[in-house]
């Protein structure tokens, strides 16, 4: 038996809630939020429950702000029964970060959406430092913003998934080319970290086990993919920010109509 029959699931946030980089295979992203809503339908369709309703309204390069300018009175207006709100990592790559303020938003966010009858989720960002060497400096905002999130969840009434503290969660194999966004395999771990936080039948924790120890590279090898990674991924996205401008100008969401989640053969 699942907890509870969702009729409708919502998500909000930035380019991880909108899949980056989990390629559909038809020239966009699929993500944790998509797995994590085939999931769930999965979990009810075999219950003999309604189908499940998937709207997904993030928008990458979104910082949290703008989130919950942008994106919470829409989700709200779609009355789901389950939401997702993840948000903050556009924030600690700035300058003008401010964790008060991000919190206060997280918190305004997950609270209006509870208090209208849904069950809301979030998780905790993984540590940068393995990942991407370069952002080491942001460690302690990470860890900063993480114990925000755990408090003002516990306050709010959502349900967190503690993702960040899991090392799995930092295994560079999980994470994309880009090293920002988890890759195909970290969006699976996260979908099926959310349905065991969830209760769904049929998960469990094996999402956190670690991976085995990776093969040792040459020093030589290291400088090559290190260099590779600053002129196609570090060099634009510099640029882009000295211009003020972002990934997500000019972009909508990907799912702004909630519709059925189609369900392949498993």
């Amino acid at each position: 038996m699942i907890p509870r029959t969702y009729r409708r699931y919502v998500a909000i946030g930035d380019s991880t809630t909108e899949g980056m980089d989990d390629p559909d295979g038809r020239g966009g992203y699929r993500g944790w939020a998509d797995r994590f809503a085939e999931h769930v339908a999965r979990a009810q369709a075999d219950g003999g429950s309604a189908a499940l309703e998937y709207a997904n309204l993030a928008i990458r390069g979104r910082t949290t702000a703008r989130i919950r300018a942008e994106q919470l009175q829409p989700a709200l207006d779609l009355r789901p029964d389950l939401a997702t709100v993840v948000a903050g990592m556009n924030d600690i790559m700035r300058t003008s970060f401010d964790l008060a303020a991000v919190a206060r938003d997280i918190h305004a966010m997950q609270h209006a959406l509870v208090a209208q009858g849904a069950t809301v989720l979030t998780f905790t960002l993984p540590d940068p430092a393995p990942v991407m060497p370069i952002a080491r400096p942001l460690r302690g905002r990470v860890l900063a913003l993480n114990d925000e999130i755990r408090k003002v969840t516990a306050d709010s009434g959502a349900v967190l998934l503690d993702l960040g503290a899991y090392p799995v969660a930092s295994d560079p194999r999980l994470w994309g080319d880009d090293r920002l966004h988890a890759n195909s395999a970290g969006h699976e771990r996260i979908g099926a970290a959310l349905a065991y936080t969830l209760g769904l039948p049929g998960f469990d924790d094996s999402w956190a086990a670690g991976l085995p120890p990776p093969a040792v590279r040459r020093r030589h090898q290291v400088i090559a993919a290190e260099l590779a990674w600053v002129r196609r991924h570090m060099l634009p996205w510099a640029g882009r920010h000295l211009l003020g401008r972002s990934s997500g100008d000019n972009r909508e969401c990907k799912r702004a109509v909630p519709a059925p989640v189609v369900l392949l053969d498993p």
